[in-house]
């Protein structure tokens, strides 16, 4: 089955730009400064997408790779960015057989993303957790910081509409 990607349009800015040039200038000769400068740059753009990734490159003369590689091995790094409303529905066992994995594909099919994605209007983003310790509420998703619990697909409507 092939899905379609949904992407966000890269917008950086002139002012995001030169913070990240001012960065990897205080950072260029020195041994070990990919994982800072690339801490820095998700800080500066929220995410790394491809053309953070490629400025880094060019003027660090680090192969993009490389830092493909690091971006992608460590789980602080995100390659897409991230809605301004963060969905994470935890598919941990307490959850899980309870129907979270319905939920979630659920959400996947309502919002028109996979998990991991943000929607074309950068409102929302979708991922998996294993556990948020509420396994009491279970089955449970939390946007941003609130916390949803005891859900069913039924109620998946509703809370989305609070965020139109």
């Amino acid at each position: 089955m092939s899905e379609k990607k949904q992407t966000v349009p890269f917008s950086g800015t002139k002012e995001q730009e030169q913070a990240l040039r001012e960065v990897i200038a205080g950072h260029k000769d020195e041994p070990g400064a990919l994982m800072p400068v690339l801490q820095k740059a998700q800080e500066i753009y929220g995410y790394l997408p491809i053309e953070v990734q490629k400025m880094i490159s060019d003027q660090m003369g680090i192969p993009m790779e490389k830092i493909y590689g690091v971006a992608t091995f460590y789980s602080q790094f995100n390659l897409n960015p991230k809605g301004r409303y963060r969905i994470s529905v935890c598919l941990g066992t307490a959850c899980y057989v309870k129907g979270s994995g319905d939920i979630y594909n659920a959400l996947m099919e309502k919002l028109g993303i996979v998990g991991g994605e943000c929607t074309p209007d950068g409102k929302f983003s979708l991922d998996a957790c294993r556990c948020v310790g509420a396994c009491g509420l279970a089955p449970v998703m939390m946007i941003n910081d609130e916390v949803y619990g005891r859900l069913t697909v039924d109620d998946i409507d509703d809370i989305l509409a609070k965020y139109e």
